[in-house]
């Protein structure tokens, strides 16, 4: 018997996946195949693929599409998080390349090498441009109030109201909150369940999100059998914040399914690949910048009196302190007129921010606004005091005010650019400045390092949040 006839109420039944969430799903499995072959059509003008070309194309885009579709990259919410899309479809290439050259071992192809590289370099870029150009589609529909499940939220602790706040201020996860059951004075299961089932029935929510601290296992395990059973789809929360999915495995222990966290390697070739990386790009980036480096230096010579470049002293990897450098977009006596200042901050924590700030120069604001005062540190990068990507680098003071956890961002190298610095620059709170710069810390990889610097450039362009 349903658990909702056992309650004696309507059965929850979710509605039938709508033509028009149908339709997006093949829109985007069409989308996909489209772009991943003009990458492969791309490759064939700049390299023979050999006499099997044609052949193994169509595998290796039949082959992508069944990887893409096991990635669960079709999935009507699909992924919330950049980084983790980017991992997936980065997999789902190479294991196309992989069934590809399986396929044409056993039939013996003869197709180039170079070609192979080629397609699945310039199909993966294909894809990832695509997606990014979805994602803010969606997202926009999203905002609007579309392509988001009504759900309930389970639990009235702590978590609950964590998890509410977050689809309420995030309508990009996809989800629209139609209620919370209160969990704290509910001692007896069925009355649970029917108070659940009734709240399922008057808002007309076909999902829900229960706080996994909200309730014992006794009625946890009938809840969640009473909702499946009734069609409902159900999430359970881990009561895990802010970690890459990638680092997560369930996995049964005993009666109970664990959540195993891959711990993050700072070391080995991981951490060769980030260096090399950084030394090749700020090498190439310091090469090519030249010409206007001078014409910078010239413009600020010229538009106020004092040096050229600035240098401050910050707070490196492991406490270890350095010269940070920057073109000076400020007065010569900025540091002394700082004083005057700060009951002005406007700046949260202990971060000093001023929006029109009176000392930056007419040069300094424009630089300031294309973050352009901030190409001398390729140099910090070159000396590998800092890196392209990683927390912002603090000031000494700062550190006074930080409590023992943000301490845990002196792990790694701070930054040119970062997660806090993309995610509203000089606009984001000191408390979410806090959970991003911890976040990269414990999340760190060579994806989430392409993902931020991809996601620099339109924030750049944008000025956001920049002063």
């Amino acid at each position: 018997m349903h658990a909702a006839e056992r309650i004696g109420a309507i059965p929850v039944r979710p509605p039938p996946v709508s033509s028009s969430a149908s339709s997006t799903k093949w829109v985007v499995v069409g989308v996909d195949m489209v772009m991943a072959a003009s990458g492969i059509v791309i490759s064939h003008g700049l390299a023979d693929a050999g006499p099997h070309g044609v052949v193994a194309s169509a595998v290796l885009l039949v082959s992508w599409a069944l990887w893409l579709t096991r990635a669960r990259l079709y999935s009507i919410r699909f992924i919330t998080r950049r980084s983790e899309e980017i991992r997936r479809v980065i997999d789902a290439g190479i294991r196309a390349v992989g069934t590809m050259a399986l396929v044409g071992f056993l039939f013996r192809w003869d197709v180039s090498r170079i070609w192979v590289l080629l397609a699945i370099t310039a199909s993966t870029a294909a894809l990832l441009l695509e997606r990014e150009l979805l994602r803010r589609v969606f997202n926009g529909r999203r905002r609007n109030g579309s392509m988001r499940r009504p759900i309930l939220i389970i639990g009235d602790n702590d978590e609950g109201s964590d998890l509410a706040l977050m689809f309420a201020t995030d309508p990009n996860l996809g989800y629209q909150v139609c209620g919370m059951i209160a969990t704290t004075n509910q001692p007896d299961r069925t009355e649970l369940v029917t108070d659940v089932f009734t709240t399922l029935e008057q808002t007309g929510a076909t999902g829900a999100v229960i706080a996994a601290t909200a309730l014992p296992s006794d009625h946890m395990n009938r809840l969640v059998r009473d909702l499946l059973d009734a069609g409902i789809h159900v999430e359970l929360s881990s009561s895990l914040a802010d970690i890459e999915p990638h680092r997560l495995t369930v996995r049964p222990l005993g009666r109970y399914p664990v959540v195993y966290v891959e711990a993050i390697t700072r070391r080995g070739w991981r951490a060769g690949a980030k260096r090399g990386f950084d030394i090749a790009v700020a090498l190439i980036g310091l090469v090519l910048a030249s010409p206007m480096l001078v014409l910078i230096a010239l413009a600020i010579r010229l538009d106020s009196p004092g040096r050229v470049l600035f240098a401050q002293e910050r707070v490196g990897r492991n406490g270890v302190l350095f010269k940070v450098l920057k073109f000076r977009t400020m007065v010569a006596d900025a540091e002394q007129q700082k004083v005057t200042l700060l009951d002005a901050n406007e700046g949260a924590g202990p971060l000093f921010k001023l929006k029109h700030d009176p000392r930056v120069t007419r040069v300094g604001h424009t630089l300031r606004t294309l973050s352009l005062d901030e190409i001398p540190q390729l140099w910090n990068v070159v000396r590998g005091e800092m890196s392209l990507v990683g927390p912002r680098p603090a000031l000494p003071s700062e550190t006074k005010a930080w409590d023992d956890d943000l301490f845990g961002r002196l792990r790694v190298r701070p930054g040119i650019t970062g997660m806090w610095q993309v995610s509203g620059r000089s606009g984001t709170t000191f408390e979410e400045y806090t959970r991003l710069d911890l976040f990269y810390v414990d999340n760190w990889s060579l994806v989430v390092d392409l993902s931020i610097l991809v996601r620099t450039i339109p924030a750049v362009l944008k000025s956001d949040g920049a002063y």
